[in-house]
């Protein structure tokens, strides 16, 4: 079956979270937000482009930092309103320096780093 972005679920701006996995571990390394172009530009390139909300711009993930994700599959979840994001992550993925930006963590009812910037 041919793939048709146009039966994702975008949400009221166009966009449609997508959620960075790496390869191999299974790390979720971020949350981001992705335009069907930006998708389109994924699935060309091969190279993992987001849609900057703040930037109101297409996000080529590593385009500065050189800390790029190299698309290795894209998936739909189930109810097509998601997408999970294989990737292969060179250097950290957070703009904190850190592999993910899932590095606070609440634990006993306080917010705690759990994982320090990569040097």
């Amino acid at each position: 079956m041919q793939f048709d972005p146009s039966t994702l679920k975008f949400d009221d701006k166009g966009l449609i979270p997508a959620i960075a996995q790496q390869e191999g571990t299974g790390e979720v390394l971020m949350m981001a937000w992705m335009s069907a172009e930006s998708i389109a530009k994924t699935l060309e390139s091969g190279h993992v482009t987001y849609w900057s909300r703040s930037r109101q711009g297409f996000w080529a993930k590593g385009e500065s930092s050189g800390h790029v994700q190299k698309l290795v599959e894209l998936r739909v979840d189930c109810d097509r309103d998601c997408l999970l994001v294989i990737v292969d992550q060179t250097g950290p993925a957070c703009h904190t320096n850190r592999r993910n930006c899932f590095y606070t963590a609440v634990r006993d009812g306080e917010e705690v780093v759990i994982a320090d910037p990569m040097l």
